[in-house]
């Protein structure tokens, strides 16, 4: 997918959300593990009652690879469907890969070849070379891990880095690990073909970083259970071309865990798309 049709779904849609498919087979509902096959059967669902609302899909490989052969299975069936029923749809496999190159090209040929995502999340902390095999797909999309969510983050992303010469701490205002990623990674493609993570949790570090890659999309995770504020996403991070896939998972697909799982996933979408459609026409 390009970033014209992705551009052009969000202005038909009036929407910038993706829909995490974080599918946790302890928390669907019961009556689903009668099925053939629970995970796809609620994602199907899921992905049914949300496709109206949303621009992108994004599973989330963990839930899928600790059901060992039989998730990966689920996965398969779970893109396929997507591809098939609503092309529109921008998917993220959200991986988190990153390692040297031959093995990244495997990778990349995985999920962007063989399952056929659109995207893949990458971490860059290996460097260039580590990312390169996953940019060599057409209409393909590298999602680069830059501004994290967790707690976490404030360990390596937000510390100062030594200069270059190693004489002392980085000068200026971009110092800062993620700042680093952001301002070297972004001569390795275009925004064209490359997206950043940053979580919702720092939106107020958007305006900076908007400074750095003004023109590339951020997939943002951490709005809603989170605690992350989607007007302050869009005050500070919308460019031009919305800029923007705002994530929430757990707040969508488990809205509710009886046997209308599916309309309040639905409704909760709905609620996200409504508010998204005012921030469009206020900050577009």
């Amino acid at each position: 997918m390009t970033k014209k049709e992705l551009f052009n779904n969000i202005k038909k849609k009036k929407s910038f959300l993706c829909v995490g498919l974080d599918t946790d087979i302890t928390k669907i509902p019961k009556h689903l593990l009668n099925t053939e096959d629970p995970i796809f059967e609620f994602n199907k669902q899921i992905i049914d009652a949300t496709k109206d609302h949303c621009v992108a899909f994004k599973p989330n490989m963990a839930f899928y690879e600790t059901q060992g052969a039989k998730g990966w299975i689920s996965l398969e069936k779970t893109i396929k469907y997507i591809n098939q029923t609503c092309p529109d749809i921008f998917t993220i496999a959200d991986a988190k890969r990153g390692d040297i190159g031959n093995t990244s090209k495997m990778y990349a040929s995985a999920f962007l070849d063989k399952l056929n995502f659109d995207a893949i999340t990458v971490a860059p902390y290996m460097g260039e070379d580590s990312v390169t095999p996953f940019l060599e797909y057409k209409n393909k999309w590298v999602i680069l891990l830059a501004l994290t969510s967790n707690p976490g983050a404030t360990d390596f992303q937000l510390t100062e880095m030594l200069s270059p010469s190693g004489g002392g701490r980085s000068e200026g205002p971009r110092g800062r690990m993620y700042e680093r990623v952001l301002e070297t990674s972004k001569s390795w493609s275009t925004p064209e073909s490359m997206m950043y993570v940053i979580g919702a949790t720092k939106a107020e570090m958007l305006t900076d970083i908007r400074k750095i890659v003004p023109e590339h999309f951020l997939l943002v995770p951490g709005v809603g259970a989170q605690g992350g504020s989607l007007e302050d996403v869009a005050k500070y991070g919308m460019n031009k071309q919305c800029g923007l896939l705002v994530n929430s998972s757990r707040g969508i697909i488990y809205a509710s865990t009886s046997e209308d799982f599916a309309q309040k996933a639905k409704e909760e979408a709905m609620k996200l798309q409504k508010e998204m459609e005012v921030l469009l026409e206020k900050y577009l």
